[in-house]
């Protein structure tokens, strides 16, 4: 009901000029109704007085000041209900009534009424009013809001914990009181908490600190206890907080005055506690700061989680990098093997061409000396033989640096005839020569002054030894070693079979031959190792930087080449680039019906299709899930990107071949474009290319948006509109109306619907539709339904007397809880409200979202009284063969099929009608027709035989105090 009533201060008589000119000068409400008492002192005088309002009935300001009494607010709110614009000189009048302002006279003389445009300036005034307080709260929300955005932005950066955990106790202590402040995570298994975060200017008893590990046990029904077990919020003095918990409270610590903790939860599990508290001996701490703490507890763990996970990678790098340099140094090893081996192999193979050639003995033995030398310490060397008659010692060959006798001797017990004698080769201290000579198996000669070790090979023949090759040094005793004595060995075989040339030379042939081909085989097989460990190389670095199912570069490559070209515009400017965001259109519907294989063979086609759509330097990323990402360098135009964007929606046109069906494909795309100047990292391009996706979404799929400012002012929209929706939480601004169901034949009351409303500080009332669904996203919905529930039974509990009975709409996912019906119940039996006057409205979609439950929950309150009402029937995708299932006592026709009767009988709607009251007499429930808005629609279904219906025809949304002692909806 609203009245505005024409004309200006310009159109006063001319002999009110004084008062004209004192209402334009006026500056406030206040001081334009004194310049009219003044000017009419005989209102006052009569016991007139005006009420004024910005928020009605809420803040109502009088003239003269204190006059609102009960009966004259109770004149005035009747005057409102029926606006009253004219009549005698005992009824209030309504100057002014926008929906929201309200300008009201009680008890003004019938003779001497305002002119009108005293109340077209009132009604300039409470609008400027109402513009300077709308002001002053947008500023505090802004306030607010760059808080809560600090906090995000410092979760997801890549600050150190500790400086992160540092900076977000430094944030929220800016928001609320927290001196005091810790945060501890769970250890499910272990049950235990470590705490990451601890501050306390008072707390010493239980001597924590900042990475402390202690097992719950030892905090056992304390507070922080209580938050891992009972998963909810905690607030309030000791004496509150005994009432919350679910067993008995012990104070572990000092004793705080005020205390409020939140668990940080995923998936239903606490994953860790977030707390303040204060010691200051005053209440601190308010629902939204709850709220508020709740917030900054998500983002915390989301933080903790994307910490963990980096270090988890890290890690896995670092154990690769490990294993990598592992294998490296074992083939480093190897290969210096194989390098020994081949210089070994061919140092030997040299000997064994000696054999085949033809010159004299003297430079046989002189070719050996020197390939000898080459492998070992040969400086003093020697060559001795046998004679054939083994009574002689002859040395053919010496090199020495003291020795210069090298005549033949007769066969001795030296260390040349010991090596002769055993047949094998001989490594000989200085000691161990003594030992020998000492125990008689040695003449004392054998060893001479200045040797200290002495190493000696028989040359064998198939007669057996025929001689000796030996080295020796005179100034190191670990000179040989016994891989010396295994070469010196093989080389007296060479030697040895170099005696018997001719018959050998072909056997050394063969054997150099074979000896050739090994070597290569096995450079060969090292060269393929080396190669196998460069793949591995090349993979290991591969799958760090690309997406395992698609082979497409994944988020840490793409962050890294967004990141360099942010750093290239800061750096050089020149031309921007453009950020594609894609997401594939109802993907879950592929992945929950075929299966994820099959979302996999999807996803693998779409990456194939995205690839074609871009050429280098660009850049295809797969994020996650069905999110892709499209980096365009070069991007002059706004358009270049819309081209490619297009280019994309033309790529998944065709039909894709998935598990022996053909699927349509489609994308969402959000476009962002990055130029000198506009972002400071990746993170912001990204999320303003998500928001332009988001918006795609929303207008329908299939289509591509380009992120503007508009879009970003949208979004702050949004997040003002919550942060509203919490201070009415906290402000308690909501407000149960109600309307009447009827009986159609008589229009007789025989219940009301509750329905919510939110008396906003700015905008007034409003209806659900302003704010349900950001009520819905931001998760506020469930405590709005229980807030709007306790004040309907209340307001409710005098309006179901003589058989009448009251509906509530119930949100969806209050029926995921299971102690929904517990709760609800635990209300009714608290408010002293009779359960059997109560009915529940659920639409469709909540009834088929998770059947089994549902059934059970409206079971469980049907056995406690509580009946249940199918709303808007035949909107939802149902159908009639469902209904029986569950325990209905009402379904209400939605108004689309009401409407078509304004004008008489609809065939279709009709004949949907008719199924409907044959289904409902069928079951035996009621049948209630929502939307009838004429008589004319009201004749046609009570010819129908419906029997009830709701609607504006028979009267409109009111609060309960409207209706209390109305005999029927339309007094």
């Amino acid at each position: 009901m609203t009245a505005k009533f024409g004309g200006s201060v310009s159109t006063l008589p001319g002999e009110d000029a004084v008062l004209a000119g004192a209402l334009l000068r006026a500056r406030s409400p206040a001081e334009a109704v004194a310049a009219w008492f003044e000017a009419h002192p005989h209102w006052q005088a009569r016991g007139a007085c005006v009420l004024w309002s910005t928020r009605w009935p809420r803040d109502i300001a009088t003239w003269p000041e204190g006059v609102a009494d009960a009966r004259i607010l109770a004149e005035a709110n009747i005057a409102l209900a029926h606006h009253r614009v004219g009549g005698d000189d005992v009824h209030p009048r309504v100057l002014h009534d926008d929906g929201e302002s309200v300008v009201a006279i009680v008890h003004c003389p019938g003779d001497d009424a305002p002119h009108p445009a005293v109340g077209v300036r009132l009604a300039e005034l409470l609008d400027r009013q109402r513009m300077e307080e709308s002001v002053s709260r947008l500023e505090q929300a802004e306030k607010l809001q760059r808080s809560l955005y600090a906090i995000a932005d410092m979760a997801g950066s890549d600050l150190d914990m500790p400086d992160m955990l540092r900076g977000l106790h430094r944030i929220v202590s800016d928001l609320m009181y927290a001196e005091n402040f810790y945060i501890a995570m769970h250890d499910r298994e272990r049950d235990t908490l470590r705490f990451l975060y601890f501050a306390d200017v008072v707390d010493e008893e239980l001597n924590l600190t900042a990475g402390m590990e202690i097992p719950l046990a030892r905090i056992e029904q304390g507070l922080t206890w209580y938050l891992t077990r009972d998963k909810r919020p905690l607030m309030g003095v000791t004496e509150e907080l005994r009432e919350q918990v679910s067993g008995p409270l012990q104070i572990h610590g000092a004793d705080s005055s005020d205390w409020l903790g939140v668990p940080m939860l995923r998936d239903g599990e606490v994953k860790g506690v977030v707390v303040v508290q204060s010691y200051t001996g005053e209440r601190c701490y308010t629902t939204a700061e709850m709220s508020l703490l709740a917030f900054v507890a998500e983002h915390i763990l989301t933080a903790l989680e994307r910490k963990r996970g980096r270090a988890e990678l890290e890690q896995h790098v670092v154990e690769r990098t490990q294993q990598l340099q592992v294998a490296n140094q074992s083939l480093r090893h190897e290969i210096a093997e194989r390098k020994r081996s081949e210089r070994l192999q061919a140092a030997l193979y040299r000997i064994a061409a000696l054999a085949s050639l033809d010159e004299s003995s003297e430079s046989f033995y002189r070719h050996v000396h020197t390939i000898v030398g080459e492998l070992i310490d040969a400086k003093n060397f020697y060559i001795a033989l046998l004679s054939e008659d083994g009574a002689t010692v002859s040395f053919p060959y010496a090199a020495d640096e003291h020795e210069h006798d090298w005549d033949a001797r007769t066969y001795s017990r030296g260390l040349t005839e010991h090596v002769l004698a055993t047949q094998k080769p001989q490594l000989i201290t200085r000691a161990a020569a003594q030992a020998m000579v000492d125990a008689g198996e040695a003449d004392a000669f054998i060893m001479g002054a200045p040797t200290q070790v002495w190493l000696g090979a028989p040359l064998l023949s198939t007669e057996g030894a025929i001689g000796v090759v030996a080295v020796q040094s005179y100034e190191d005793t670990n000179a040989y070693t016994e891989r010396d004595a295994e070469l010196l060995t093989f080389v007296s075989y060479q030697i040895g079979s170099s005696l018997q040339r001719r018959r050998a030379a072909e056997l050394l042939r063969q054997a150099n031959a074979e000896l050739e081909h090994r070597v290569e085989a096995r450079t060969l097989e090292l060269r393929e190792q080396i190669a196998v460990r460069e793949q591995i190389e090349a993979q290991l670095q591969h799958q760090v930087m690309h997406d395992v199912l698609t082979g497409l570069p994944n988020r840490i490559y793409l962050r890294d080449r967004i990141e360099r070209a942010v750093a290239g515009l800061r750096r050089e400017g020149g031309h921007g680039f453009g950020l594609l965001y894609i997401d594939v259109d109802r993907f879950k519907v592929v992945n929950d019906s075929l299966g994820h294989s099959a979302g996999d063979v999807l996803l693998k086609q779409v990456a194939e299709r995205l690839a074609a759509c871009v050429r280098e330097p660009d850049v295809v990323a797969r994020l996650a899930g069905d999110e892709f990402i499209l980096l365009l360098e070069h991007v002059q135009q706004p358009e270049t990107a819309s081209k490619v964007a297009q280019r994309v929606l033309r790529a998944l046109q065709p039909a894709v071949s998935v598990a022996g069906r053909e699927l349509q494909l489609s994308c969402s795309i959000g476009i962002a474009i990055a130029m000198p100047g506009r972002y400071a990292n990746a993170d912001a391009v990204l999320h303003d290319a998500d928001v332009a996706l988001y918006r795609a979404k929303e207008a329908g799929r299939n289509r591509f948006v380009l992120f503007d400012d508009a879009m970003h002012q949208s979004a702050m929209d949004v997040l003002d509109l919550e942060q509203a929706l919490r201070d009415a939480l906290l402000h308690d601004e909501f407000e149960p109306w109600f309307q009447p169901i009827v009986q159609l034949h008589d229009e007789a009351v025989v219940g009301y619907e509750a329905l919510l409303r939110w008396h906003h500080p700015q905008r007034g009332v409003l209806n659900p539709g302003a704010f349900l669904k950001v009520a819905e996203d931001s998760g506020l919905i469930g405590a709005i339904d229980w807030r709007m529930f306790r004040l309907a039974l209340e307001s409710g509990r005098l309006l179901v007397d003589e058989g009448r009975y009251l509906t509530l709409n119930v949100s969806p996912r209050l029926f995921q809880h299971e102690d929904f019906a517990g709760r609800l119940l635990d209300l009714v039996g608290e408010i002293g409200f009779p359960a059997d006057a109560l009915r529940l409205e659920v639409t469709e979609g909540t009834l088929l979202g998770d059947p089994e439950t549902v059934v059970r929950t409206l079971h469980r309150l049907r056995e406690a009284g509580v009946e249940a009402a199918l709303d808007d029937f035949g909107t939802g995708y149902s159908s009639l063969g469902h209904v029986h299932r569950f325990p209905l006592r009402m379904i209400k026709i939605d108004q689309s099929f009401v409407a078509p009767f304004a004008h008489g009988t609809a065939p279709r709607s009709s004949a949907l009608v008719e199924a409907i009251l044959a289904l409902g007499n069928a079951l035996g429930v009621e049948i209630v027709a929502e939307g009838i808005e004429s008589e004319a629609q009201s004749a046609v279904l009570r010819s129908m035989g419906c029997l009830y219906g709701q609607g504006y025809h028979f009267a409109r949304p009111q609060p309960a105090g409207h209706w209390l002692g109305q005999t029927n909806p339309g007094s």
